[in-house]
């Protein structure tokens, strides 16, 4: 699978690039959603999006809803560690705007492996 993951902080970008490498798929990864939504249009074998919710430049919200425009079939899973009004509102939010899943940080390997298959 050929995997987009966008994520500002770089620790969790590795974390989830790595295991996801592991397990054989392609990874391209990004800091912000500006970045990813260039990406994801410059590359079209990408079949899936992992976006945290809560960044600069183009919050993870933001992102889900313009790339439901521009790719209604690209499976998007969602993740946070919440703000100020916790994870959860925000994880319901992505679900409500077109997030095909989500995850709440910190997850594990295992968590991150399950979603990926129930979404192949």
């Amino acid at each position: 699978m050929n995997i987009l993951v966008i994520d500002d902080d770089p620790a969790v970008r590795k974390f989830i690039c790595t295991t996801l490498k592991r397990e054989g798929h392609q990874v391209i990864e990004a800091g912000d959603g500006v970045t990813g939504i260039r990406m994801l249009n410059e590359n079209k074998a990408i079949t899936l999006m992992i976006t945290d919710l809560i960044m600069p430049e183009k919050e993870g919200i933001e992102t889900i809803m313009e790339v439901r425009k521009s790719h209604p079939d690209l499976k998007i899973i969602a993740i946070s560690g919440g703000g100020k009004v916790g994870p959860e509102n925000y994880l319901v939010l992505a679900d409500a705007l077109g997030a095909d899943a989500t995850l709440k940080k910190p997850f594990s390997v295992q968590e991150l492996l399950l979603s990926l298959k129930l979404l192949d």
